[in-house]
């Protein structure tokens, strides 16, 4: 009788759990029916699920058809972000979705488990690596609606720290749960489409309610305001998110305002300014054979239809912007705030130029007003710009003529010509440099005094390339009369810094820069002559060209072409009483010779060498014929340095780099030395890299700075040189006195959060 009684209450609490359950799964389906949106199905949902499950963790995905990939979100603080999976076998998520099987595993990092459910099936590692969480169960159905595929329901780790799969029970759970939601997520679908608004991505992201919106439309007029800039007002809603609900309506891509998109100035000539502001669009360049155009409606067919007309082709590709994002293309593209003339009018009154030109008989010459407003303009925006270098680059295939700029040592577009401009333009810059514009299949070499509007002089020197199909390419280098930088902000280590001022102090003696063309040596050679140049030093300099200028110093501009080399000035500086002599560069035998001669004789000589490192230049001036005795005795320290750019301090963000970053770091260093630095891998060692904001455009980088290494001229290291040692045993001795190599400076400054270690890599070898 008691067992019975026993078994009977067994049963009777079995039951209730059963009720309870029951109740839950009810619940959570009332949840899913009233559910207003789909943000509210995908994170306000969630407790429920678990509680049901036991589990720590539920992610519920939706299909997004265009893309072909499942989606689904979760809260990170206060904002609402996404995580987008491909329909494909290669995770748990992309499986199910893509097979319409679910799925039970024991431990997501079995593979072999993995293996057995399909072949290409992998765990993406990375997110528990970054949340500290271990995934093991994964309990995973399809969603589905009349037979089409809706989402996914995914459940993670039974609680509190089961093993196995999750239950029969549980897998029946899980199924009803994915009907229910393939029902809401289609009553959602067909919501959507019945609206059919540019705004309907925020009312199913829960950014906004139905109710909000229709009576913003109202009230955006009523104050004037596009709808877009009112929501974003009101409602707080950003910029990106505005962008992504026009992407999802329109198909297309959303495109930002950016002034450092290059100007369409052939693809501008024969569209007026006050037309474009008027019908809102503006074509941004030729991609792929089609000329890209934004507009504020890529679906108005009327305007399409007329947008096709006027560019005389079918092959138009349509992306989407705000209305002010229009505008501001257009006044970017229509006016600059240098010049009262742009490259659209000018290129507009080439073109009317050449059409009452060709009558005659003739084509649009060097010799032409407009041709020398575009060439003064590419050089007074180039310098706006911070470039470096100009690229002229006629294209044979594409007809047309591409001008790049290089900003902080990175090539960009910054206008596209059209072909026909191409000999006019290269001969206008053949006569501002006094280059012959009759040669066309030899290169040439020239330099060009260009006055700024605000009556600034810089300097460029031209090279002129001939290049496939009969052209010739330019390439101007910019030599602004720089200011010169103190030594203190070089970008010194330490140690470096410490030693730079102890070699600086010796009255007599060889000092080096090396490093490849590009590398801010004369920058560095200028900030050591500035620390030494006192009224009782007289300093002799031969450069070429005179990039930098400085009070106290002599200043010789070489001219080889007239015999006046570096050799010749370095020869003419030791008969006029010199303390210090800086040469430009050790080219050659006679140049390096004079310059040991002159170190020897009492004078402190400074110069530059296109090496790698600093104990392969030792190598190469032995290689040269220097006399190894003379040459160790003569050596202060070799300087070797790369330009490397800077995370941008307005946005750069700190990291928790994985074990295999870290790993890669100290094999780059070098196991031994960096474990002298005692930085340990730990939770809280962070690292920094780039994110992007409108500061440094985007890109995550604004400047550049120096990594350096430092070979002391000690008495080992003399001893080595007379010995004709290898750069390998060289090394290794400057190591040992303390010298870190550029990759370990570099290193050492992308920890710091100067740079990265992906920009370290570009510049350095092992």
């Amino acid at each position: 009788m008691a067992e019975q009684i026993a078994t009977t209450s067994i049963d009777i609490n079995k039951l209730e759990d059963q009720l309870i359950i029951r109740k839950q799964l009810q619940d959570i389906t009332n949840q899913i029916n009233t559910a207003q949106n789909i943000k509210q199905i995908l994170v306000d949902l969630k407790d429920g699920i678990l509680t049901l499950f036991s589990a720590h963790a539920v992610t519920i995905y939706v299909v997004d058809k265009v893309k072909n990939e499942i989606y689904s979100m979760f809260l990170a603080g206060t904002q609402i972000r996404e995580i987008r999976v491909p329909i494909s076998n290669r995770s748990i998520a992309g499986y199910v979705a893509n097979t319409g099987k679910g799925v039970n595993i024991a431990d997501a990092y079995d593979t072999n488990t993995l293996k057995n459910i399909h072949k290409d099936l992998t765990f993406d590692v990375s997110w528990d690596k970054k949340t500290g969480f271990r995934s093991r169960q994964i309990l995973a159905a399809p969603i589905f609606y009349n037979k089409n595929l809706m989402g996914v329901i995914q459940i993670l780790n039974k609680k509190p720290g089961g093993l196995g799969t999750f239950s029969d029970e549980e897998v029946g759970f899980i199924k009803e749960i994915a009907d229910v939601l393939g029902i809401a997520f289609y009553n959602q679908e067909r919501f959507a489409r019945r609206r059919k608004t540019k705004f309907d991505y925020l009312i199913t992201r829960g950014r906004i309610k139905e109710s909000e919106l229709d009576s913003a439309w109202e009230e955006s007029r009523e104050q004037k305001e596009t709808m877009e800039t009112f929501l974003m007002r009101k409602y707080k809603i950003s910029r990106e998110e505005v962008g992504k609900s026009f992407e999802e309506f329109f198909r297309c891509k959303f495109v930002p305002f950016n002034d450092k998109q290059p100007i369409p100035g052939d693809l501008l000539r024969n569209l007026k300014k006050d037309y474009l502001r008027r019908e809102l669009w503006v074509p941004l360049e030729r991609v792929e054979g089609n000329i890209r155009v934004i507009v504020d409606d890529p679906n108005n067919i009327l305007k399409r239809d007329t947008i096709e007309s006027l560019l005389k082709t079918k092959a138009v590709k349509y992306d989407v912007a705000f209305t002010d994002d229009i505008i501001k293309y257009i006044n970017y593209f229509y006016q600059s705030p240098e010049d009262e003339s742009t490259i659209t009018d000018l290129l507009g009154r080439l073109d009317k130029e050449e059409d009452a030109e060709e009558d005659e008989g003739d084509v649009i010459t060097e010799s032409d007003s407009v041709i020398m407003q575009l060439v003064n303009k590419i050089i007074n925006d180039a310098f706006n710009r911070r470039s470096s270098d100009i690229h002229i680059e006629p294209n044979v295939g594409k007809k047309n003529v591409e001008v790049r700029y290089r900003v902080d040592g990175d090539c960009a577009l910054y206008q596209s010509l059209p072909y026909s401009y191409r000999a006019a333009l290269v001969s206008r810059i053949k006569i501002m440099s006094n280059l012959d514009i009759t040669v066309r299949r030899l290169p040439q070499d020239g330099k060009i005094k260009f006055k700024r509007p605000n009556g600034e002089e810089i300097e460029l020197r031209v090279a002129t390339i001939p290049t496939q199909g009969g052209v010739e390419d330019v390439v101007m280098r910019l030599l602004g009369k720089g200011e010169t930088m103190p030594l203190e902000v070089m970008g010194l280590s330490e140690r470096n810094y410490r030693e730079m001022l102890n070699i600086l102090s010796k009255p007599y003696g060889m000092i080096l820069v090396v490093g490849p063309t590009g590398s801010g040596k004369t920058t560095t050679l200028h900030a050591a002559l500035r620390h030494i140049n006192t009224p009782d030093r007289k300093i002799w300099t031969a450069e070429d060209p005179v990039e930098i200028t400085q009070y106290g110093l002599r200043q010789v501009q070489v001219q080889p072409k007239i015999g006046f080399d570096f050799a010749a000035a370095m020869r003419a500086f030791l008969r006029a009483d010199p303390d210090v002599i800086m040469v430009g560069e050790m080219r050659d035998f006679e140049t390096a010779s004079t310059g040991v001669e002159a170190s020897l004789t009492g004078h402190l000589v400074f110069s530059t060498l296109h090496t790698n490192s600093a104990p392969e230049t030792i190598v190469r001036l032995l290689d040269m014929g220097i006399d190894p005795l003379n040459f160790a005795d003569a050596l202060l320290g070799i300087l070797a340095q790369r330009l490397v750019r800077t995370l941008c301090k307005n946005c750069k963000e700190t990291f928790h780099p994985t074990p295999a970053e870290f790993e890669e770091i100290v094999e780059s260093y070098g196991r031994g030395p960096f474990e002298k630095l005692n930085i340990a891998y730990t939770d809280d060692f962070m690292m920094y890299r780039p994110k992007g904001c409108d500061v440094c455009d985007k890109t995550g980088y604004k400047g550049r700075m120096g990594i350096h290494e430092l070979v002391i001229g000690t008495d080992t290291m003399k001893r080595l040189i007379q010995k004709h040692a290898t750069v390998e045993e060289m090394r290794e001795v400057a190591a040992a006195e303390g010298m870190t190599t550029l990759l370990q400076d570099g290193i050492m400054k992308s920890i710091s959060g100067s740079t990265d270690f992906k920009q370290v890599r570009r510049v350095c070898i092992k």
